[in-house]
């Protein structure tokens, strides 16, 4: 399949340099705010860790965004944004507008989602 180039590519890859530096700024706002907290008395410790262990969760939500964005990134440069992984069919602009950095369309997106959720019912399923 011949891919096309699309002329609003300036504005996506401007979208996602912004959403980079957002996610950048949140992670560094995040580990200034730990840095500083520094001894705390024993009975706000629990409150503490739990706290932190939150923001490690968020962290982690983080850096997988800034991955996805990375990648758009790359496809940018090599000519296969816009495109979804899974079928290889453009992605809609209202789709890419509102998630810049997404990767399927919204049928394999549904489709890849649902076999993830399928997994984990299988996972938990087979603890019991």
């Amino acid at each position: 399949m011949m891919k096309k180039t699309d002329g609003n590519h300036k504005a996506y890859r401007q979208m996602l340099l912004n959403k980079r530096q957002e996610v950048l700024s949140g992670l560094d706002m995040k580990f200034d705010t730990l840095a500083k907290m520094g001894r705390v008395a024993e009975e706000d410790q629990a409150q503490i860790t739990h706290d932190e262990f939150v923001s490690l969760h968020i962290n982690s939500l983080d850096y997988g965004r800034l991955r996805m964005i990375e990648e758009a990134l790359d496809r940018l440069k090599s000519g296969d944004y816009g495109f979804c992984l899974s079928c290889e069919e453009p992605i809609p602009p209202k789709r890419l507008n509102a998630i810049p950095w997404a990767r399927y369309c919204v049928t394999c997106q549904e489709l890849a989602s649902s076999e993830v959720d399928e997994e984990h019912l299988q996972l938990a399923e087979s603890r019991e």
